[in-house]
């Protein structure tokens, strides 16, 4: 988990807004800003000391910890200021929905909404890592996690040639269909040796903008 030292926390623009700071949620797995609150110090604190993120609630002028009636909590992730330091960043793994109306997200329309095609894929290994650690009777996703590690990485390779044959001799759909076997099979691959479909997406970050391996950079 990533947080503040004590350094940062006495750093932040405290007076800027009475003693409060805007705290925006972030799910850690999809990117989707869940909900704004506003944290105290001893918000903040109690944060960090539980896990689950707290905020001060100006209605209520009391400590409030997302979750605490519903069980829809907020685990910390990860937290950061802007450049100001009068807003803070934080990333949380929810539980259950965060909006009271039922909802991920107190902003429907989010990027990272349900209907984002890649927030699907942080939807779906979040499921897939359930999966591995529930193991419940009669899923598709058990069987092969029971299989182990190597019957899984021989289903990858051959879904990595279905996808290939079918981009070479069927349409489109087909195509699709078999891409969308191979993900589905790399992730229960990654889970199943203790990884993540966000541990390889790392791997792209920092890769990102350098020459191939391989290829001589341009001049």
């Amino acid at each position: 988990m990533s947080a503040l030292t004590p350094q940062q926390i006495d750093a932040l623009d405290w007076d800027k807004q009475l003693g409060l700071i805007p705290a925006v949620v972030q799910d850690a797995a999809s990117l989707r800003v869940l909900m704004l609150g506003y944290m105290d110090r001893a918000a903040l604190q109690a944060t960090l000391d539980s896990g689950h993120v707290t905020f001060f609630s100006r209605s209520k002028q009391r400590l409030w910890t997302k979750g605490e009636t519903s069980g829809n909590f907020l685990d910390l992730v990860s937290m950061e200021t802007d450049c100001d330091r009068d807003t803070l960043l934080v990333r949380a793994q929810p539980h259950g929905p965060t909006c009271h109306l039922g909802r991920e997200s107190c902003f429907p329309n989010a990027p990272g909404h349900p209907g984002d095609a890649l927030s699907f894929l942080a939807e779906l290994d979040d499921l897939v890592e359930q999966r591995e650690r529930e193991r419940p009777a009669g899923s598709y996703t058990t069987h092969l996690f029971d299989k182990g590690v190597r019957s899984i990485a021989q289903k990858v390779g051959e879904e990595g040639v279905e996808t290939a044959l079918a981009a070479v001799v069927q349409d489109d759909a087909a195509l699709c269909g078999e891409a969308a076997d191979l993900l589905f099979h790399l992730q229960v691959l990654l889970r199943a040796r203790g990884l993540s479909l966000g541990d390889a997406v790392a791997v792209l970050r920092a890769r990102h903008g350098k020459p191939h391996r391989g290829v001589a950079p341009s001049e």
